[in-house]
């Protein structure tokens, strides 16, 4: 069964639910607490400082039946007449389509007297006008500041005649989880509501962008209390709720909420840039397996491998080279490769940070004088499908029974087959053995293999005796790069057919 996670906003103009992407972060005491006997003081002093955020936007009108009468049916002619007069022509053709203003729901919270408002991206997403109701009822124009799509975070302004409630940040690095966590938000549109749980777990990446690291709460959150904040026992916010799992829409105990630590920053940015800032290392990573480690000969699998580097960015310039392992950056263990991007991107623009790697074998110090990420700066797609190809066996096609793979030097009729540019040399892999462990690793016919235990190979005598030597030092697995459709990646496969 497909897992489901939605944005929590009530989409008013559409039965559907939108899927989404958000993070959890909470911060309580560094002590255990005992049960509160009641939320009310808490709730009392905090419902003031949340908001309820309405946005609407003008969309075209769905054109088209979505169905059809069967010819000669009786009411075939009323319902072609009946479209001609709603925006479609005799034929299907479309005439000025009519425009409807749909709205949406959301919540928010105010972290300043003046009246900057903090909510999810995808509240405000698409509005063109957006308002904002106080707790007293007032209802204010809200104006966007600035929005993040990559941690779903938006600023608001309105313009109050008084100064406003606020409520301040929390630490969500000190949320533990078992600790209680209060919400506050606007479900279903019913205004004002609270819910109490506690933190269920932390660090969730639910796959829904690079900077994933979400806190999991039981406390509940239905569509409308996206934007809401989470708080702590001390009453500072912790999270910002954005997304729950469920399969049918309605909250089943599991919500998630942006972490302070992460939406604080970027709050920050927004409000004196006008949009986020991060930093940028410039180079492609992957996760480094067990396997990976064993090749390489490091004692943990831990960190980032570097699959590759960009031209002429931070990390080339620095001397980091495709292989590295990033085992720390800027003082900070990087404990596995989702890690890695949150710690750059919070780190300032323009530091010099120093990087601990992992490379032949022992550990390596250098620094690096870090860049600024441009919105159009992202990794290359690592989940493309590799292309069906023909299963027709080359000329001078090599078996390495040990990977479970079947090579060949690129020739022109392998070029043709798997439609290499002019310019493409190495040794490809033609047919890889769906028992293999090469195979569950993810090799696929077409991948070129361009290094193996990092020695560059030029054609199959030069991989079969890389990997001739590596089962004569005892090694188990055999470190190879290998370029895929998605990009060079590396990896540590074993030297041993598996069993069918």
């Amino acid at each position: 069964m497909r897992k489901a996670f939605y944005n929590p906003a009530r989409k008013l103009s559409a039965a559907l639910v939108i899927v989404l992407f958000s993070v959890t972060g909470m911060a309580g005491s560094a002590y255990a607490r005992s049960a509160p006997d009641s939320f009310a003081d808490m709730a009392e002093r905090l419902l003031p400082a949340v908001v309820n955020i309405s946005t609407s936007q003008l969309v075209a009108d769905r054109q088209g039946p979505d169905f059809q009468f069967p010819p000669g049916s009786p009411f075939e002619d009323l319902f072609r007449d009946f479209m001609e007069r709603n925006g479609q022509g005799k034929d299907g053709d479309q005439k000025a389509p009519h425009r409807h203003r749909a709205t949406a729901l959301g919540s928010g919270f105010i972290i300043s007297p003046d009246g900057y408002i903090v909510t999810n991206n995808h509240v405000i997403d698409g509005a063109d006008e957006i308002s904002v109701t106080l707790h007293d009822n007032e209802t204010l124009p809200a104006k966007l500041i600035g929005r993040d799509p990559k941690t779903d975070v938006a600023l608001l302004k309105v313009e109050p005649k008084k100064d406003l409630p606020f409520v301040k940040w929390g630490d969500s690095d000190k949320a533990r989880v078992g600790d209680w966590a209060m919400a506050i938000g606007n479900p279903f549109g019913l205004g004002g509501t609270v819910t109490a749980g506690i933190i269920s777990a932390r660090n969730r990446d639910i796959n829904q962008g690079p900077y994933d690291d979400f806190i999991q709460t039981d406390a509940a959150i239905n569509r409308g209390n996206s934007g809401g904040p989470l708080f702590n026992m001390d009453g500072d916010v912790i999270g910002i709720n954005s997304a729950i799992y469920s399969p049918s829409g309605g909250s089943v105990g599991i919500g998630f909420a942006i972490p302070s630590a992460i939406a604080e920053s970027v709050v920050d940015q927004i409000k004196e840039y006008g949009r986020p800032r991060r930093g940028w290392l410039g180079v492609h990573i992957q996760t480094v397996t067990d396997d990976i480690a064993d090749s390489v000969g490091l004692d943990e699998a831990y960190g980032a491998m570097v699959a590759d580097v960009t031209k002429d960015g931070p990390a080339a310039k620095a001397g980091i080279k495709q292989g590295d392992i990033i085992l720390k950056f800027d003082s900070k263990k990087v404990e596995s490769m989702r890690r890695l991007p949150r710690i750059v991107a919070e780190t300032k623009i323009g530091k010099s940070v120093d990087v601990e790697l992992w490379r032949d074998g022992k550990k390596k110090d250098i620094t690096v004088d870090l860049g600024e990420l441009k919105e159009d700066t992202s990794a290359d797609d690592t989940t493309k499908d590799q292309p069906e190809q023909q299963q027709t066996k080359p000329s001078g096609e090599t078996t390495i029974d040990a990977l479970g793979l079947k090579v060949a030097n690129i020739d022109d009729e392998l070029r043709q087959r798997f439609n290499l540019t002019d310019d493409t040399e190495g040794v490809i892999v033609t047919d890889v053995d769906t028992a293999s462990y090469s195979a569950e690793k993810g090799v696929r016919p077409g991948d070129i293999i361009l290094e193996a235990s990092h020695q560059s190979v030029k054609d199959v005598a030069e991989v079969e005796k890389a990997v001739k030597a590596a089962q004569d030092d005892g090694k188990r697995t055999i470190l190879m790069l290998i370029e895929t459709s998605a990009g060079p990646r590396y990896f540590g496969l074993t030297l041993d057919k598996k069993d069918k």
